[in-house]
């Protein structure tokens, strides 16, 4: 618990903030250590540095200036060097010192955001546009134009029925969209600079596209109608880099660094398949009667679908009814193709994407730590040039977290400050990410809530207690559970029996009324016991103390939901609503087995992130989707294919039944084009769909389908790869730090005092007395808050790799003493060059940057 010893407001205001070694002016006259926005000059003249460059080019101006100092007899001291200004406007000093926090704040947003420093807007100029873009309000409009973007595709031509709008107006609703990301990318090159501008990738490729697709609407307005447009593929580039897709950035970069590897291996893939494809040709193509390889380019695309499986055995009955030893020829290729090149490009993900995963946490580590070291640069005075007051810190989380009330600003410095100074450290201050994430709350006594109860009610509470933390009574609600299970079985058994095979309705439902009064009240009998199981709980544990498990949680929504299911027989509900309720108490069996646990547990780990990763799946079939629409809405698929192998699938005939409806498939708008996109990436016959399209259109529409197929299966690798890492993570975890589960809630207890109550509630309508109603006993004068968050991946990933983390650390503060020591060697070297003199004044000095 943290403590600390406050006397009165007036001293803790006071120590606070230090002040009494400060001269008189306004922020008691703290000098602003300035390396940012306001630039101000030291008595040497020279500025203060920002960047490393910066640095060493302020530094090459000291000699000059330091034989002036020392030869009127000023110290040396770094103290004197940094002596502050003559008195300064108190309006001005507070405009700087505001500027230095909003400038330490964005540092830290950069460092959390994991933006490069390289686009740090460099000027108070810049500060504006700078402001404007990263907005709430600005990233939501920046959304809706994405969004509005992308949904021009429903009402462009090929429109969805129903959603068509003339040429002019979705050009010119394309135009507005386009006309914020063009505000967006103007302030951008506004604070940035021209330079930094054009070496930011993302804000090029949006310059592109932008350029590229005001052209076509202003041709689409000027023309009014629509052309070849294979740009609209384009404009998911403009919802990856909004803000509030940060995880779809993500995965996407995921899968761009995944590459290399995974294209060597796509390059061996299609070597061996030439290698075979040349081979079956030679083989086969003597047998008129094998369609699959009379020529190379069939050979080739045979072998292709048949890595998918979607035509095996089809494509081998030809050869093997002409020679039975043909079987070997398909059997290698599965073999080694299938079995063993493919799960070796798994294999080669899943070495991949682990080592990125570690590696981008290493540079999320230090990347963090440099903010750090930039934001403190800006926080520190001249009469502490290596703390931080809370005054200070106060300034900069009013910008870094704007909703946070003084109380709990204070409640963070107070658990920064391990040291018990009343300033912070750079060492300290290097905490400020998993500090300011906590949410505090002030903490009643853990007394159990029926603890202040008379007997007998007291006794009959704690012996429901005891009941439900036992293990026999865990153990009995598995037998129930398997109990229930087991009825489940046999009434379905019975309800198939009388229906023959066929679920219907009414024949089900007259059932169950006839099996009637037995099977109700079987299933009330079960529900009766979960529902008693939940309320011993909840009176046991208390309300608070049943819904803080997630276990808990879950058991009560299905007793929930299995209750609603017995009310919906009882009331004749539909039977479809009653057997989707029924199955789902079974899922409490996920209690019994750890492995079990395990499962479930990696499943609400990945679960948001899964989000993104469909996100970014959605993306790849909205570019695929927009060039299918380009290059095959104008086809007819209805009774196509003549004389093809694939005629059948394509017949339409009202007065037949053996319609194929593979006509369905095609690309006629968005949502038809993305329902036959999925069908592709499930690959069962997606080879009949492919072979329609080159039969109508060209051979070469196969090159569309190969790569859709290419594309998904490296995307459905990574998330293959993506669970694979999530959950041996968890178990690595658990053999070394503990069980993840109980260590999923990070916790810090901080008290303060009456004095410290009243310093932090200064401005408030609420009284001490109404505070202390927390405590236990009315006569402490303390108040103990928790602060509680939920530990992340990368909270999860400093405890795992802590000793690695402890070298990373290390080699970072190694280079960085390299670096001052380059600098500091530079600098004297200069300094004896062009000032002999000042060696010989110095003997006795020690120079320190």
């Amino acid at each position: 618990m943290a403590e600390c010893d406050v006397r009165s407001d007036e001293d803790l205001s006071a120590n606070l903030t230090n002040s009494s070694k400060l001269p008189k002016n306004v922020f008691n006259n703290e000098e602003v250590q300035t390396e940012g926005f306001h630039r101000q000059e030291s008595d040497l003249g020279i500025p203060q540095p920002r960047t490393f460059s910066d640095s060493i080019a302020s530094l090459l101006e000291i000699p000059n200036r330091l034989s002036n100092c020392l030869n009127d007899g000023m110290s040396s001291d770094y103290t004197e060097l940094q002596t502050p200004i003559e008195e300064s406007d108190p309006g001005d000093l507070v405009k700087a010192w505001d500027m230095n926090y909003h400038e330490a704040a964005i540092y830290l947003e950069e460092g959390e955001n994991n933006d490069k420093f390289d686009y740090h807007p460099r000027s108070k100029d810049a500060l504006p546009a700078y402001l404007l873009v990263h907005n709430i309000w600005f990233y939501s409009l920046d959304l809706i134009a994405a969004v509005m973007l992308m949904g021009l595709a429903l009402v462009e031509k090929p429109a969805v029925p129903g959603f068509h709008l003339d040429p002019g107006i979705h050009a010119s609703l394309e135009l507005l969209g386009l006309f914020v990301v063009g505000i967006e990318l103007v302030m951008k090159l506004r604070w940035m600079g021209i330079n930094p501008f054009f070496k930011h990738k993302r804000s090029l490729i949006k310059l592109v596209a932008l350029v590229l697709m005001v052209i076509e609407s202003v041709v689409v307005i000027a023309r009014q109608t629509n052309h070849f447009r294979i740009s609209r593929a384009l404009r998911p580039v403009y919802l990856i880099d909004n803000y509030h897709c940060g995880g779809i950035r993500r995965v996407t970069r995921q899968i761009l660094q995944s590459l290399p590897p995974i294209l060597e291996m796509l390059g061996l893939l299609l070597f061996f398949m030439l290698i075979f494809s040349v081979l079956g040709f030679y083989l086969f193509t003597s047998n008129p009667k094998d369609p699959y390889f009379s020529t190379l380019q069939g050979s080739f695309v045979s072998l292709f679908v048949l890595l998918t499986t979607a035509n095996y055995p089809d494509v081998m009955m030809p050869a093997y009814a002409a020679s039975r030893w043909s079987a070997i020829f398909f059997i290698v290729f599965l073999i080694i193709h299938l079995y063993f090149i493919m799960n070796m490009m798994l294999a080669v993900v899943y070495e991949t994407f682990t080592r990125i995963e570690k590696d981008k946490f290493r540079k999320l580590l230090l990347h963090r730590r440099k903010a750090c070291q930039h934001a403190f640069r800006l926080l520190v005075n001249r009469a502490h040039p290596t703390q931080i007051s809370f005054r200070h810190f106060q300034g900069l989380m009013h910008h870094f977290k704007p909703k946070v009330c003084k109380r709990d600003v204070y409640l963070m410095f107070k658990t920064l400050d391990t040291s018990r100074t009343r300033y912070l450290t750079l060492d300290e201050f290097y905490h400020i990410y998993e500090v300011g994430a906590l949410s505090w709350k002030a903490q009643k006594a853990e007394d159990l809530w029926f603890s202040e109860f008379h007997s007998p009610f007291l006794e009959i509470c704690s012996s429901i207690q005891k009941l439900v933390i036992s293990r026999w009574f865990n153990y009995f609600i598995v037998l129930v559970i398997i109990a229930n299970g087991i009825w489940q079985v046999v009434e379905a058994s019975e309800i198939s029996g009388v229906g023959e095979g066929k679920l219907d309705t009414y024949v089900v439902t007259h059932h169950i009324k006839s099996y009637g009064i037995a099977g109700t009240w079987v299933s009330v009998g079960f529900i009766v016991a979960y529902s008693v199981e939940a309320l011993l709980k909840i009176v046991g544990l208390g309300l608070f103390g049943y819904f803080q498990s997630g276990w808990n949680i879950y058991d009560f929504t299905v007793t929930v939901l299995g209750l609603a299911g017995v009310i919906a027989e009882h009331f004749n509900v539909p039977f479809s609503f009653v057997i989707i309720l029924r199955p789902l108490r079974l899922l409490r069996l996920f209690k019994m087995n750890r492995r079990y646990r395990d499962v479930l547990g990696t499943v609400f780990i990945v679960l948001p992130r899964f989000g993104s990763v469909a996100l970014v799946l959605l993306i790849v079939y909205y570019f695929f989707a927009i060039i299918g629409m380009e290059l095959f809405s104008d086809f007819n698929m209805i009774n196509c294919c003549k004389n093809t192998t694939v005629e059948q699938f394509y017949h339409f005939d009202n007065s037949s039944l053996a319609e194929g409806y593979y006509y369905l498939n095609n690309f006629e708008n968005i949502i038809n084009s993305c329902i036959t996109l999925f069908e592709l990436m499930v690959v069962n016959n997606w080879f009949i769909i492919m072979d329609g399209y080159a039969a109508v259109a060209t051979e070469w529409s196969r090159i569309f389908f190969m790569l859709f197929y290419v594309v998904t299966m490296v995307v459905i690798n990574i998330i293959i790869a993506f669970i694979l890492e999530a959950f041996l993570f968890r178990i690595q975890y658990k053999r070394k730090m503990g069980d993840m589960d109980k260590d999923s809630l990070v916790r810090v207890d901080v008290a303060l005092t009456r004095q410290e109550l009243d310093f932090c509630y200064t401005h408030s309508n609420l009284s001490i007395s109404q505070l202390l109603h927390y405590t236990h006993n009315l006569t402490e004068q303390y108040i103990l808050y928790r602060g509680t968050r939920t530990r992340t991946k990368f909270s999860f990933s400093l405890k795992m790799y802590a000793e690695e983390v402890k070298c990373w650390l290390q080699q970072a503060e190694e280079k960085e003493r390299q670096q001052r020591e380059e600098l500091l060697a530079k600098v004297q070297e200069l300094s004896i060059s062009q000032q002999p003199t000042i060696q010989q004044e110095r003997t006795r000095r020690t120079f320190s940057v």
